[in-house]
C-alpha cells in the first residue's frame, strides 16, 4: 500500500489529534469537524489509505459517543470499505453498539459477537453492561468481563 507524503500525514495526525482532544473534553461535534478536515485532506480514492480507517473509526467514535446513531452507522459502515476494518474488534464493538441503538437486533447480535470472539469480554469492560447482556441473551457461553482494578 502506498504511504502518504509526511508532511499531509502530518496534517492528517494533526487534525485527528485535535479532534481526539475534543472528544475527551465530550464536544463531539467539535471533534466530528476536526476528523472530516483530516479526511477532506486524504487523495482520492479516499478509501484506499489506511488513515482513512481511523479517520472514519473516529468520526463514527464522535457520534455515537453523541448518540447520533445514524451518522454512527454511516461512518462505521462506511470505514469497513478501508484497510484492516474487517475483525478489528473495537470497530466491530461500535457498529453493534450503534445497530442495537437503531433497533437492528440481527446485526447487532452479529457485529457484537465478532468483538466478543475478537478481544474477549474485556472489550465490553467499559461498555454499558446493557450489550453485553444482550449478546448473552443470543449466544451461549458470553461471560462477563473481569471486574476493573
Amino acid at each position: 500500500m502506498t504511504e502518504l507524503d509526511s508532511h499531509l500525514h502530518i496534517r492528517i495526525s494533526r487534525f485527528c489529534e485535535i479532534g481526539d482532544t475534543l472528544a475527551e473534553e465530550g464536544k463531539y461535534s467539535d471533534a466530528v469537524a476536526s476528523y472530516q478536515y483530516a479526511w477532506n485532506l486524504l487523495p482520492d480514492p479516499k478509501e484506499n489509505w489506511a488513515a482513512a480507517t481511523w479517520i472514519l473509526v473516529a468520526i463514527g467514535d464522535a457520534h455515537f459517543l453523541n448518540s447520533n446513531y445514524p451518522a454512527a452507522l454511516t461512518a462505521l459502515e462506511h470505514a469497513m470499505r478501508c484497510p484492516e476494518t474487517i475483525g478489528n474488534p473495537f470497530i466491530h464493538l461500535r457498529l453493534g453498539q450503534t445497530q442495537f441503538e437503531l433497533g437492528n437486533k440481527d446485526r447487532a447480535a452479529d457485529e457484537l459477537m465478532r468483538a466478543y470472539m475478537g478481544a474477549g469480554a474485556e472489550i465490553f469492560a467499559e461498555e454499558a453492561p446493557k450489550y453485553l447482556e444482550f449478546l448473552g441473551t443470543v449466544a451461549e457461553g458470553i461471560e462477563s468481563p473481569r471486574p476493573l482494578q
